[in-house]
């Protein structure tokens, strides 16, 4: 059996290794584009920010690694056509300009996604740089380096993470993004207000609500003009988002409309010898049952291992995602899980909602930081469909366990008796996940 793989970041990582054990004999050859795999660009910002000094720890595999399980890999090569009918793939090496022709039995198309480049005038200037890959990080800390007024634009998890980075760093920095409010589609506005605050009380200036309109400069970006006036600046990172890499595939299977490749539950395309994970691809979303685009390493390392087992025949199936996921500024620590009621509004769900703010452990303990809990449910099912917390003290691992919550059905009277443990050092005797259902209870 030929097996072609093309892109090794999480999704193509984890399927290349789960099938090289499982299937001994087959023929794996992998496909990249760049000259490293497996980069965790989740610590992009960290490594910006020089909190992570040694980027090798940025990558947990390597084309050495691949090579010693008996993986041909192909770095620095581009796929440029792929013959569904026949089964071909034709490609370049980067490095010699060499054409490369390939057959395969089974396809995986784990070419990740790439980021947003919005049509603005002048977004080709130097010192306007994009923030995804290994090669992107290493360039955004050389050109940071004489920077002394750093614009990011995009208020996403990437983009926040970079202010903090760069603000520590001495930098003055403005943040911009077309909607109002900052990680709109992570949280809602009561969260998103704290993380603001945190931002404007030292110093960062959001201009929030704004688009960009153009990038101003003689060869290198001097200012950015937004609708709502003009930022002198020298450095512009844009994290606007990000698009599946799925051009090689349009017309060939089915995609969502962003282009995100849709899968069965077995991680299938509508062509049955071609199986797709992470990035490229549209999952399960559990609190609406729909496919959706979650871009997150933890979706890619789950999707790419189930390629792996289900490659051959349909063994076991993805049970979808929650779109969970956590993010630390400053001293907050936050996370969240399926519908925000923002989500829920725009996807015209309706939910009800529970809020407490209480603190994380007894007042008798030296110490006991506020916590923010909200959680989301169905009023008609009682079934929880999202939650968020804040709080300085980190009870993110709270938000781990409302996915499965959510995952399993749960409701949310059934989530005020469930059995958590009592320790002064950790909780209350009634944990706070308790008390948020059994506020519900008395709503």
């Amino acid at each position: 059996m030929k097996i072609a793989v093309i892109g090794s970041t999480h999704a193509g990582t984890a399927a290349v290794t789960n099938m090289a054990q499982m299937y001994p004999d087959a023929e794996i050859t992998v496909y990249e584009r760049n000259d490293n795999v497996s980069f965790l660009s989740c610590g992009l910002a960290l490594y910006v920010g020089g909190v992570v000094e040694d980027p090798k720890g940025l990558f947990y595999s390597s084309p050495e690694k691949l090579q010693s399980l008996g993986v041909n890999v192909k770095m620095q090569h581009d796929v440029k056509e792929i013959d569904t009918e026949n089964k071909r793939i034709e490609a370049v090496n980067l490095v010699t300009g060499e054409a490369v022709s390939d057959s395969y039995d089974k396809l995986v198309m784990s070419t990740g996604s790439w980021p947003v480049i919005p049509p603005i005038e002048g977004i080709r200037l130097d010192n306007v740089l994009l923030a995804k890959n290994y090669n992107q990080a290493n360039t955004i800390i050389e050109k940071s380096k004489d920077a002394k007024h750093v614009t990011i634009v995009g208020a996403g998890y990437i983009g926040v993470e970079l202010v903090e980075a760069f603000e520590q760093a001495g930098k003055k920095v403005t943040l911009i993004d077309g909607v109002d409010r900052i990680l709109n589609k992570y949280l809602d506005e009561e969260f998103t207000d704290q993380v603001e605050k945190a931002f404007t009380d030292r110093g960062v200036e959001l201009r929030l609500g704004e688009t960009v309109t153009r990038f101003e400069g003689n060869g290198s970006v001097e200012a950015v003009v937004t609708s709502g006036g003009r930022i002198e600046t020298d450095l512009v990172i844009m994290c606007v988002g990000f698009r599946p890499n799925t051009d090689l595939l349009k017309g060939k299977v089915e995609m969502l409309e962003n282009g995100a490749i849709t899968v069965d539950e077995y991680m299938r395309t509508s062509n049955p010898d071609i199986l797709a994970a992470g990035d490229c691809c549209a999952v399960k979303y559990n609190p609406t049952g729909k496919p959706a685009y979650i871009p997150l390493a933890t979706n890619a390392v789950r999707m790419g291992t189930l390629v792996a087992r289900n490659l051959v025949k349909p063994v076991m199936k993805n049970v979808g995602t929650q779109g969970t996921s956590g993010l630390h500024i400053y001293d907050l620590n936050m996370a969240s899980t399926g519908l925000t009621e923002t989500a829920a509004e725009a996807a015209g769900i309706h939910v009800k909602s529970i809020t407490i703010n209480e603190k994380h452990r007894p007042d008798f303990m030296p110490t006991a930081e506020n916590v923010m809990l909200k959680v989301s449910y169905d009023p008609e099912t009682r079934k929880i469909a999202g939650a968020q917390v804040l709080s300085k003290a980190d009870v993110t691992q709270s938000i781990n366990t409302l996915s499965v919550c959510i995952q399993t059905g749960m409701t949310i009277d059934e989530l005020g008796f469930v059995d958590f443990f009592f320790q002064p050092h950790f909780n209350q005797p009634w944990n706070f996940l308790n008390k948020a259902g059994l506020a519900a209870v008395a709503q």
